[in-house]
């Protein structure tokens, strides 16, 4: 039934919407508020529609992948000549794949598909006593969180962009581009505000959420909607990139005390690399992400990070679109007896978690590998992996890096601890000495090996060098904008109110 609603909403988006002077995107007002906004049904297809929406956008032409990891300039590419242009930092070269995430209308898709909720949801509560105060509240501060998020996104990627929070009823003017740091703080303020109203759990009894929500039980709703854990674990990325660190440390701080509410915790190294653990399916521990449903045959061959990464022997696909050489994964992997990846004294990988094929010529970042329903089968390209924005571990390193950054080095250093000895084989000790190491490189470090091909290492790179600021080149790139991406060329000709970012003109 859910597979249903959700298709028949974005066929709907397809077929039935206008053009979007504003933003040069397809409006997602999928049909006239006298049809639409009358049953919970319509309700519950709205918001997931919104969902929907920003998991398109994120996984389109594997756009979270390579705005994030990609960009580093760490993996190489042996063959694909877009994906070498990206990672050498040439953003205006003409591939479709470049021009194309270049282009912000499919998260200002996610926007227009929030504000219309927003403006319309409460005809349902008008027209259907099935749909209760709960349930419109519960749903609005999902869509509030989920716009705000997309503001969030874009942001990191473009910097200024243009602010829209009303729909406008389907007539837009061009609007130009607004300081991110004002549109940053409205996010901070709108997910707090959508944080208040959301529960720590969904049909699990919650005082804000008390029944099942949409008939369905708890199980259903584990790791595929927002919960007050999820705002709070975004509002500390938020506070992260405009290096309010205190406000870091309060949020992660509410996410390490809270976790346990809404069904998550840490994940084992086995379970992370698992072809049917951590990342398939949806469970608890994924604090925020959008899941791929094997059992209802909602998975790809595109769209997720295993197009990028395997190759063979994982599937039948003789070289990856892009891999991590030896030397580096020697390199990152520092640790003894890391788990993730370790070698012996021979040099041969103990492990087979993270990488695969370490000593042939391309090997294989293994580490997500969800084909089908978790199975093992080469034959297979159909990918059914989570994508994850967030989870327990992530938040824990960012609050080790603000405390860090703070000047309590203890406490970083008791944060970082929860997450290494977690990943060395049990019984090892791990000892950090603080007068003998460099605290914050270090979680960086380990920020790099845990969350690697989670599209967050980019983003952690401009934080490091913003705090550091001693690699000239990496400054250099920081104060002249070039850490963003250039806007689409389609859209500077579509709206003359748009100026490209500086360092792309």
């Amino acid at each position: 039934m859910m597979k249903k609603i959700l298709y028949t909403f974005l066929l709907a988006i397809v077929v039935l919407s206008g053009c979007n002077k504003a933003l040069e995107t397809d409006s997602t007002r999928v049909v006239g508020e006298k049809n639409m906004w009358n049953t919970v049904e319509d309700a519950r297809a709205g918001i997931m529609g919104v969902y929907a929406l920003t998991r398109a956008a994120l996984s389109d032409n594997n756009g979270h992948w390579i705005y994030g990891d990609v960009r580093t300039g760490e993996f190489t590419s042996p063959k694909r000549q877009d994906l070498k242009a990206i990672i050498s930092n040439n953003l205006n070269a003409s591939y479709p794949v470049v021009e194309s995430l270049s282009d912000w209308t499919r998260f200002y898709a996610i926007v227009n598909g929030a504000n219309v909720f927003l403006e319309n949801v409460a005809h349902v509560r008008a027209t259907d006593k099935r749909y209760s105060d709960n349930n419109m509240t519960v749903d609005m501060a999902q869509a509030r969180f989920l716009r705000a998020f997309a503001y969030f996104y874009m942001v990191r990627i473009w910097g200024d962009i243009p602010f829209i929070i009303s729909s406008n009823e389907g007539v837009f003017e061009n609007k130009p581009r607004e300081s991110q740091a004002k549109i940053l703080a409205w996010v901070e303020s709108e997910m707090l505000r959508a944080a208040a109203d959301l529960p720590y759990i969904y049909s699990g009894g919650d005082i804000q959420q008390p029944s099942n929500y949409y008939n369905e039980d708890r199980t259903r709703w584990g790791g595929a909607l927002a919960t007050k854990v999820t705002a709070y674990a975004v509002l500390a990325h938020v506070a992260a990139w405009t290096a309010d660190y205190s406000s870091v440390a309060k949020y992660a701080k509410f996410v390490e005390d809270n976790y346990g509410r809404s069904g998550g915790g840490f994940t084992s190294v086995t379970d992370l690399s698992n072809s049917n653990g951590f990342f398939y399916n949806k469970n608890f521990r994924q604090m925020f992400g959008f899941n791929s449903d094997y059992g209802h045959i909602d998975g790809s061959s595109t769209g997720h990070i295993e197009e990028l990464t395997l190759a063979e022997p994982i599937i039948t696909k003789a070289i990856p679109d892009i891999y991590l050489p030896k030397d580096s994964i020697l390199k990152y992997f520092n640790l003894p007896k890391d788990e993730r990846f370790a070698v012996d004294t021979l040099g041969q990988s103990k492990f087979d978690r993270y990488f695969t094929n370490l000593n042939g010529k391309y090997p294989i970042f293994s580490k997500i590998k969800v084909i089908q329903g978790g199975g093992t089968d080469p034959n297979f390209r159909y990918f059914t992996s989570a994508l994850i924005f967030t989870r327990l571990e992530d938040i824990v390193l960012l609050r080790a890096e603000a405390l860090s950054v703070l000047g309590d080095q203890e406490g970083a250093k008791n944060e970082l601890l929860q997450v290494i000895t977690r990943r060395v084989t049990s019984g090892t000790e791990v000892v950090i000495d603080l007068t003998k190491v460099d605290i914050l490189k270090m979680i960086f470090e380990e920020r790099h090996r845990e969350l690697m091909g989670e599209g967050q290492r980019w983003y952690d790179m401009i934080r490091y060098n913003k705090i550091r600021q001693n690699d000239a080149k990496f400054m250099t790139l920081i104060n002249s904008g070039g850490i963003y991406w250039p806007i689409s060329r389609k859209l500077l000709l579509q709206n003359n109110l748009l100026t490209q970012n500086t360092y792309w003109r």
